[in-house]
C-alpha cells in the first residue's frame, strides 16, 4: 500500500508543486518508487517538470501523469511505495476528497497575511470537516528572512498546526534549478540544497513516523 502525501493550497504559486516535485526527487533517490499525480490539469506544472527532466537525461527518473480526479490519481497508487498529490491551482471540494485519502496534506505557505491566514482557514475547513490535525502540517516557501520565518512559524503554530522544519527562502537560483529539470534540492549551491533538504526530510519523517 503506497504512503500518500498531498499539497493543496488556497490559492495558486504558493510552491505546491516545487515541494511535490522535491520530495519525489529525494524518495526516489531513496530508492522507493515514487509516481505524482498531478490534479491541476490547467497548468500541468510537474507533468511538464517530469518531461523536461526525462529529455534532459537527469536521474533519478521521477514518473507523473495528470489526473481529472482524485479517484483516479488514487487508483494509480497501486505498485508504488508513494504517490505524491499535487493538488488543484485552488482548493475545491476535490480538496477534501485527496485529504481524506492522504496520509499527510501539506500547506505551503509565504510569509504575508495574504497567505497566512487564507492557508489557516484552509486548515480550519478541514479539520471541520473530520481530517484529524496530525494529518495537516504547513510548509514555509518563499521566506524573504530568517525574522520573517519566525513570525509565521509562530502564527501558524499558534493556530494549532504542525510547521515543517526548515523553510525554503526566494531565491532564485531555485526557481533556475526546476526550469531546467531539476528539483530544489539540486541546485548549483549546496547551502540552498541543505536548506530545502532540511525541509524535505522533516516532512519524509512525519510520512514515516506521524
Amino acid at each position: 500500500m503506497a504512503a500518500i502525501v498531498a499539497f493543496v493550497s488556497q490559492k495558486g504559486g504558493v510552491g505546491k508543486s516545487t515541494l511535490a516535485r522535491a520530495l519525489a526527487r529525494e524518495a526516489a533517490a531513496g530508492g522507493l518508487r515514487v509516481k505524482i499525480a498531478d490534479l491541476d490539469t490547467q497548468q500541468g506544472t510537474s507533468v511538464d517538470w517530469h518531461r523536461l527532466r526525462l529529455s534532459q537525461g537527469i536521474e533519478p527518473v521521477v514518473s507523473a501523469e495528470a489526473f481529472a480526479t482524485a479517484a483516479q490519481a488514487l487508483e494509480a497508487a497501486q505498485g508504488y511505495d508513494l504517490l505524491i498529490i499535487d493538488g488543484p491551482a485552488r482548493t475545491s471540494s476535490a480538496t477534501l476528497d485527496i485529504a481524506r485519502a492522504a496520509d499527510l496534506v501539506v500547506q505551503p505557505s509565504g510569509a504575508s497575511r495574504d497567505d497566512l491566514i487564507p492557508a489557516v482557514r484552509e486548515f480550519h475547513a478541514l479539520t471541520k470537516a473530520g481530517i484529524p490535525g496530525e494529518r495537516l502540517a504547513f510548509a514555509l516557501n518563499r521566506i524573504g528572512t530568517p525574522a520573517e520565518e519566525v513570525a509565521a512559524r509562530v502564527y501558524l503554530q499558534q493556530a494549532g498546526y504542525t510547521v515543517l522544519d526548515g523553510s525554503l527562502r526566494d531565491r532564485p537560483a531555485y526557481r533556475q534549478a526546476q526550469n531546467i529539470g531539476h528539483s530544489v534540492t539540486e541546485t548549483r549551491f549546496s547551502g540552498l540544497n541543505e536548506r530545502a533538504d532540511t525541509l524535505i526530510q522533516s516532512l519524509i519523517d512525519r510520512v514515516t513516523h506521524g
